[in-house]
């Protein structure tokens, strides 16, 4: 029977524990890259109801469909432990697809802390999201608020008229995430 020194075991040991390190160094850097190449993906493949994230210039001709409504629903989501109390103003309308319509999200900063972030919007069904287009949004740059500050910010959009009949309801959801602290 062969035995091992005990030189040989901690060494066996410590090749054991530096694989083991790297192995949770390589998933961490995996779960933070994860963010951004899911983003990109979404940017790329349309997926995951990414709606624009420029403004864009209302046609002049648009014509309204005065025949049907959709109902837009709208949501409101904060990065937990943020100390942001973040809100849609109404949480339904109804609007005639073509038509410009107009509503606000209020923010407010509950932390003693400023508060740098960008909310990202998202659009269900998918399949809406190119239909839903945002005129004004505060999602198109970061915002930054002060301890205590609220704010109102506006959301102007379109519903493209040749929107499928079948989607009768649409929800525009927005989450405020932190914006990553500059470095050093």
């Amino acid at each position: 029977m062969i035995t091992a020194t005990p030189t040989l075991l901690q060494q066996n040991n410590q090749r054991l524990v530096i694989r083991l390190l790297l192995v949770v160094l390589a998933s961490s850097a995996f779960g933070f890259a994860m963010v951004p190449l899911y983003d990109v993906f979404c940017r790329l493949t349309g997926l995951n109801g990414r709606t624009n994230t420029e403004a864009v210039a209302q046609d002049k001709n648009t014509q309204v469909d005065r025949t049907r409504k959709v109902n837009v629903e709208f949501l409101s989501h904060t990065m937990p432990g943020v100390g942001l109390e973040f809100k849609a103003e109404q949480f339904t309308m109804r609007v005639h697809p073509g038509e410009v319509m107009h509503t606000t999200y209020t923010v407010k900063n509950n932390s003693s802390q400023v508060f740098t972030g960008q909310a990202v919007p998202s659009v269900t069904p998918a399949v809406a999201a190119s239909y839903f287009q945002k005129i004004e949004c505060f999602c198109f740059s970061q915002q930054t608020f002060q301890p205590g500050e609220e704010r109102t910010m506006p959301v102007v959009f379109v519903i493209k008229p040749d929107m499928s009949r079948d989607l009768g309801t649409v929800t525009l959801s927005y989450t405020f995430f932190e914006a990553p602290k500059a470095r050093i």
